[in-house]
C-alpha cells in the first residue's frame, strides 16, 4: 500500500504570507487502518493468552511461597515484582521499539533488520544484568531496614539468583519478541497489538519459575560460599561484550547511554511493591495475595504497554520529536478527551478498558477451577477485586496519555522511557489496591462476626 504524505509549511511576516514550502512524500509503508473491532480482533486473543499465563504464574507463586528458600530468605518476595517487572522495563520496551521500527519500514531490509535485532538483544542483556544486580541490592537494603539485620550468605544468594534469573529470562523473552514481531509483520498484523501481550504471557511464568528454581539451587548449595560470587562475576564480566555489540547501532548506543534512568527508577518503584508483597503474603488475613498479585499486576501492565506502544508508533509516524501532531496537540488532556474522543488513541483506550472486567472474570474463574488462592470467590470479593482492577487500569491509561505526550514534547522517545515507568506504576498500584481489597474484606469479616 503506497501512502502519500503532504507537508505544507507557510512562512508569515506579520500577517502577510512571504513564502511556503511544500514537501510530498510517497511511502510504501503505513500504519494499517484500524477501528474498534479490528483492535479487538488483534488484541483479544493475545490478551487472553497472556492473562492465562499470568494465572499460571500466580499458581506457581502460590506453590513456591512455601518453599524453604522463600521461608528462610523472605527478601526473595521483594525481588518478585522487580524481576517480573523486567518484562515491562526490557522486553516490552524492546517490543515497542521493534514494533515502531517494523511499522515505519526499518525492518523490511534483511541486513538492517538483523542488525537491529542483534543490537537490541545485546542492549537488553546489559540492562538485565545491571538491573538484576541493583534489584538484589535494593532487596537486601529494604530487608535490612525492616528486619535490622544483614546475612552475608543470604545477600550473596539474592544477588546470584537475581542476576541469573534476569539474564536468562531477558534472553528467552527477547527471542520470543523478535520472532513475534517479524511473523506479525509478514501476516499483516500490527505488532503493537500482539508483541507486548505475548511477551507478557510468558514473562511472568518464566521469570517466577526461574527465580524459584535458581534461588532454591543456590540455597541448597549455600555451604559452597564462593559459588554465588563466581556466578555474579561471570555475568558482570560479560557486560563489556554486550556493550560492544549494542554500540554498532547508533540509536541503540544512544539508548545505552541515556536509557538507564527509567529502567532503574522503575525497578525501584517495583521494589516498593515487593516490600508490600513481602509484608502481606505471610499474613493469614492476606492469604491469596500470592496468586492474585501476578494477575492484577500483569493485566494492568499488559494493557498500558499496548496503549503506550501504539501512541509511540502514532507519534513516530505522524510527527517529529518535540512537536505533537494536530490531533494530539493538547499537552494535558482531561480524562474525557483521553477516553471519549474520536481519535484513534482514545478508541484504543476505550477498547482496552472494556477488556478489563471480562478478562479478570475469566482469570478468576480459572483460579477457582484450579483451586488456587485459598480465597472464597464471594460476590463481595469479586466486586472489590474488579473495582481495584478497573481503577488501576483507568489510572494507568490516563497516565500513559500524559506521559507519552510529555516525553515526546521533550524529544524523548516514549518507546524507551514510558513503558518502564508505566508498568512499574502498575505493579505498585496493583499490589497496593489488592492489599487494600484484602484489608477491607478482613475488616468487614471481623465486624460481621463481632470480633
Amino acid at each position: 500500500m503506497v501512502v502519500t504524505h503532504l507537508e505544507l509549511e507557510l512562512q508569515f511576516q506579520g500577517k502577510k504570507l512571504r513564502g511556503f514550502t511544500c514537501k510530498l512524500i510517497r511511502s510504501a509503508h503505513s500504519l494499517l487502518p484500524e477501528n474498534s473491532w479490528s483492535i479487538v480482533r488483534q488484541v483479544l486473543l493475545p490478551y487472553l493468552v497472556s492473562g492465562l499465563g499470568m494465572v499460571a504464574a500466580g499458581m506457581v507463586m502460590d506453590v513456591v511461597q512455601h518453599w524453604e528458600v522463600f521461608q528462610e530468605i523472605s527478601e526473595v518476595f521483594i525481588l518478585v515484582p522487580a524481576l517480573v517487572g523486567l518484562k515491562g522495563n526490557l522486553e516490552m520496551t524492546l517490543a515497542s521499539r521493534l514494533s515502531t521500527a517494523a511499522n515505519t519500514g526499518q525492518m523490511d531490509e534483511a541486513g538492517q533488520r538483523w542488525r537491529l535485532v542483534f543490537c537490541n538483544m545485546a542492549l537488553i542483556q546489559v540492562q538485565a544484568t545491571v538491573v538484576g544486580f541493583l534489584a538484589a541490592i535494593a532487596a537486601v537494603v529494604l530487608g535490612c531496614l525492616t528486619r535490622e539485620r544483614v546475612d552475608g550468605v543470604q545477600a550473596a544468594i539474592l544477588c546470584a539468583s537475581s542476576i541469573t534469573t534476569a539474564f536468562i529470562a531477558a534472553l528467552a523473552l527477547g527471542l520470543v519478541v523478535v520472532a513475534v514481531i517479524i511473523a506479525s509483520r509478514k501476516v499483516g498484523v500490527n505488532p503493537d497489538n500482539v508483541a507486548t501481550p505475548i511477551a507478557a504471557s510468558l514473562g511472568d511464568l518464566i521469570t517466577l519459575s526461574l527465580l524459584a528454581g535458581v534461588s532454591s539451587f543456590f540455597f541448597a548449595y549455600r555451604d559452597t560460599w564462593y559459588l554465588p560470587s563466581v556466578v555474579c562475576g561471570f555475568f558482570l564480566l560479560l557486560i563489556p561484550v554486550w556493550v560492544c555489540i549494542a554500540r554498532r547501532s547508533p540509536p541503540i548506543g544512544e539508548v545505552l547511554k541515556s536509557g538507564w534512568q527509567p529502567v532503574i527508577l522503575a525497578m525501584s518503584i517495583s521494589s516498593i511493591g515487593g516490600l508490600i508483597l513481602d509484608k502481606t503474603v505471610s499474613n493469614p488475613n492476606f492469604e491469596g495475595m500470592a496468586v492474585f498479585t501476578p494477575i492484577i499486576n500483569g493485566v494492568g501492565g499488559n494493557l498500558v504497554a499496548i496503549q503506550a506502544s501504539r501512541m509511540s508508533t502514532f507519534l513516530h509516524y505522524w510527527s517529529v520529536p518535540g512537536a505533537l501532531p494536530l490531533k494530539m496537540s493538547a499537552d494535558c488532556p482531561g480524562p474525557c478527551a483521553t477516553f471519549f474522543s474520536s481519535d484513534v488513541n482514545s478508541i484504543s483506550a476505550r477498547v482496552l478498558l472494556t477488556l478489563v472486567v471480562p478478562g479478570h472474570l475469566l482469570f478468576l474463574y480459572t483460579v477457582q477451577l484450579l483451586q488456587g488462592g485459598h480465597t472464597p470467590m464471594t460476590a463481595l470479593f469479586i466486586i472489590c477485586y474488579l473495582s481495584a482492577a478497573l481503577l488501576q487500569v483507568v489510572i494507568l491509561l490516563y497516565s500513559a496519555a500524559l506521559m507519552v505526550r510529555w516525553l515526546w514534547r521533550r524529544s524523548l522517545d516514549p518507546d524507551n522511557y514510558s513503558i518502564p515507568y508505566l508498568t512499574a506504576l502498575g505493579d505498585l498500584l496493583g499490589t497496593a489496591f489488592l492489599a487494600l481489597t484484602f484489608r477491607f474484606l478482613t475488616e468487614g469479616s471481623s465486624r460481621g462476626t463481632g470480633l
